[in-house]
């Protein structure tokens, strides 16, 4: 695994002092030692980035989330400074290692939120844990079902333009995340290109990722290592599609944010496996939230965690 240096300004160490009241943390549970950020007091609210950052994916909400919540960000296996396993990456079993979390740091029922691939995992835990989860927050991401089987090779035509197109959403690297060893090649050292490219495409004001921001994730998975770890997220998809296929409706509270991107398709799909479902729309938003509308982000996460029913 590599652990960062202080001496490194993209390092965890550095980059905590951007984030006053937190620490860094290490944990090992389930056969993998995992790196999390932990700040605030209150009922626990285990939150989960997805790809291609890290904990700092949190930055722009965690501090007021902090204020009422004891906020645990979890670098999810194969991200950042967690290990890097060769398995493991089915989202049964990295659910399972948030699970071993809970339960070493004894916090009982806790509220759990999930983004893009955390979002996935958020869900897989709920679905596979319920006792230990009392409400489950999902931003532009669920977990994996049939419907990805049914994502075009080709984009329809006139939909693959500079931005994503909300309506018919062309995702290659959906695809190109599923071969093994080429992207590590075409990749390390220059895992920037990809990421720009991407930041620019779902965003709709991509200048929002701060080149900070940038620099931190581009040295996250600027590595064979990395890269072959975070795509075994994306490999293990047909496991996690056959999986839900066992998976009762979820009935804790469950709440949807969506982006342009994604707000129709969780507003259709997310009634199917819940049971008490608020789905939230930011639709003058793309895929990173956080970045591009943390205000609206809080807005509807806020009351939504704070409600007793």
């Amino acid at each position: 695994m590599k652990e960062n240096t202080a001496t490194n300004k993209f390092s965890d160490e550095e980059l905590i002092k951007n984030l006053p009241g937190f620490e860094n943390q290490y944990i090992t549970t389930n056969g993998v030692k995992l790196h999390y950020v932990e700040g605030g007091s209150g009922t626990p609210l285990i939150c989960l980035p997805g790809w291609p950052q890290t904990w700092y994916s949190y930055r722009p909400v965690a501090l007021q989330l902090s204020q009422q919540y004891r906020v645990i960000i979890v670098d999810i296996r194969g991200m950042g400074s967690s290990e890097k396993p060769q398995t493991g990456y089915d989202k049964k079993t990295m659910a399972k290692d948030i699970l071993g979390i809970i339960e070493q740091l004894k916090l009982g029922k806790v509220s759990i939120m999930g983004h893009d691939i955390g979002g996935m995992v958020a869900m897989s835990l709920a679905f596979n844990h319920p006792e230990v989860v009392e409400k489950l927050v999902m931003l532009d991401g669920a977990h994996p079902n049939e419907g990805m089987m049914q994502m075009p090779l080709m984009p329809a035509p006139g939909t693959f333009n500079e931005k994503m197109d909300g309506n018919m959403p062309y995702a290659w690297w959906m695809g190109f995340n599923q071969v093994k060893g080429l992207p590590e090649q075409l990749l390390e050292g220059r895992f920037h290109y990809l990421q720009d490219w991407l930041f620019h495409y779902v965003m709709i004001d991509a200048s929002k990722m701060t080149k900070l921001e940038r620099d931190v994730y581009a040295q996250a998975y600027n590595d064979t290592e990395s890269i072959r770890a975070s795509n075994a997220w994306y490999q293990t998809f047909n496991q996690d599609i056959e999986d839900t296929k066992n998976y009762p409706q979820l009935t804790m509270p469950v709440l949807g944010i969506g982006s342009y991107i994604s707000y129709n398709h969780m507003n259709i799909g997310l009634p199917y496996v819940a049971t008490d479902v608020q789905v939230v729309g930011i639709l003058d938003s793309g895929h990173y939230l956080f970045e591009e509308a943390p205000e609206q982000v809080l807005e509807a996460i806020v009351p939504f965690l704070a409600n007793k029913k």
